[in-house]
């Protein structure tokens, strides 16, 4: 599971936050002051970071420059452009204003983890909901593990290294054809049906999708087909 760190000194906006992101699925882990943080981190890693800048003990100005190789979301009351600009040059990797729209929250994380695994910072790849862990070799739906053939992972593998691209056809068979060489054109279909069927028993909503005649994308839930 992708935990997320909530670093806050704000109670409800502490609640809050962690309910939302339970919700979606994250694990969460918090601390309400900059000390209390950096004994959490010593303790724990977390796959990103929620900061607030104004703490008690250490600011989150001070806590910032000691995190590294964990992507950091700076969620603070300061709107000052040069605010900003300071954050992240000092390494922040995004900046939201409070207040903010939950919505716009879960966007920037999921932006900020899939950067951070295509970067190769973290072995995790993350795509509503699904998780997979390059590894651990495992991919999970929420709690729930699923056991993928060999092929299965594989595809899976490339299809979130390429969130929302068309993935061809021949350019799936020449990735995985080292790991993968029983896949044929043939039976890639079959291999993709098996797929989405094991994710959706998972819980996971049909992130699949077949582009006629060309290969296969992951979309987001909700989204309509192309």
């Amino acid at each position: 599971m992708v935990t997320i760190a909530v670093i806050d000194d704000d109670v409800y906006i502490s609640d809050m936050v962690t309910e939302v992101l339970t919700r979606e699925g994250y694990g969460v882990i918090r601390a309400y002051s900059g000390t209390e943080a950096v004994m959490l981190l010593e303790r724990q890693r977390p796959d990103l970071i929620l900061l607030d800048l104004m703490l008690p003990g250490l600011s989150g100005e001070e806590l910032l420059p000691k995190i590294q190789g964990i992507p950091v979301i700076v969620v603070s009351a300061k709107v000052d452009v040069q605010d900003k600009v300071s954050l992240l040059m000092a390494g922040a990797a995004d900046y939201l204003t409070k207040p903010f729209d939950t919505r716009e929250l879960l966007a920037r994380i999921a932006v900020q983890l899939r950067l951070a695994a295509l970067s190769g910072t973290s072995p995790r790849l993350v795509w509503e909901g699904v998780t997979l862990d390059t590894a651990e070799r495992t991919v999970t739906v929420g709690e729930r593990s699923v056991r993928l053939t060999r092929t299965e992972y594989a595809i899976l593998k490339l299809l979130m290294q390429n969130p929302r691209q068309v993935v061809t056809k021949s350019l799936i068979l020449d990735r995985i054809a080292l790991d993968t060489p029983d896949c044929t054109e043939s039976s890639l279909k079959i291999h993709v049906s098996n797929l989405r069927k094991k994710l959706r028993q998972a819980g996971a909503p049909d992130i699949i999708e077949a582009v006629w005649g060309i290969g296969f994308r992951l979309r987001e839930a909700g989204e309509e087909k192309s």
